[in-house]
């Protein structure tokens, strides 16, 4: 197998944070998106959406989209198991996953590429919708900040692939100067613990 990835990336970073929980170490392949490698006839060949990450199967196949390929990991290698243990725990990783999918990584997605010059002639910027999105996540690191109040990690008492998303967007938010508050500590206490990860700070 061959992982096509942007170490930068916020998407192609959380299959290798996801992956380093798991102990699991395959060849890579980084692609450079600011000269639009990802662009490349050869590349899209492989995603015709123009995306990484891209896992290549050993039979020639490939898999794109972070959580598809981390899925896949988790059913050839399920310990850690970082999607839940059992029916319900399974379906809240899911549904916090996807909150943070939608409400974090998600907004601050939106932040970025339609506020950030990096953008500009990348794609049709909206910077009202940018901020937006802005004001959004800062509502909902409110929100997020409650709910951290009484558990370490997003969905529970176990590190899970919500945290790998979470803190994925939580980290692409320095670059539109969005930071955690001074009051919302029991985010900025769970960003730091999740921070201090192997799979994270190395």
């Amino acid at each position: 197998m061959k992982l096509y990835t942007t170490a930068v990336a916020p998407n192609p970073r959380r299959v290798t944070i996801f992956l380093a929980e798991k102990g699991i170490d395959i060849p890579t392949v980084e692609l450079d998106l600011g000269k639009s490698e990802n662009l490349a006839p050869d590349f899209v060949a492989k995603n015709p959406m123009g995306r990484v990450p891209v896992l290549e199967m050993d039979d020639g196949s490939y898999l794109a989209e972070s959580i598809a390929i981390c899925r896949y990991f988790e059913e050839i290698q399920p310990e850690p198991p970082l999607f839940g243990v059992d029916a319900r725990d399974k379906a809240d990783v899911e549904m916090w996953n996807r909150r943070m999918e939608s409400e974090v990584l998600g907004m601050v997605s939106g932040c970025f590429r339609h506020t950030h010059p990096y953008w500009a002639d990348k794609i049709p910027q909206a910077p009202e919708y940018g901020e937006i999105c802005r004001a959004t996540l800062l509502e909902r690191m409110e929100w997020l900040n409650s709910e951290l109040a009484d558990r370490e990690f997003i969905a529970g008492d176990r590190f899970t692939v919500a945290d790998i998303t979470a803190h994925t967007g939580f980290t692409l938010a320095r670059i539109p100067k969005i930071r955690i508050g001074e009051d919302q500590k029991n985010l900025q206490r769970w960003y730091d613990g999740v921070a201090a990860r192997p799979s994270v700070s190395g």
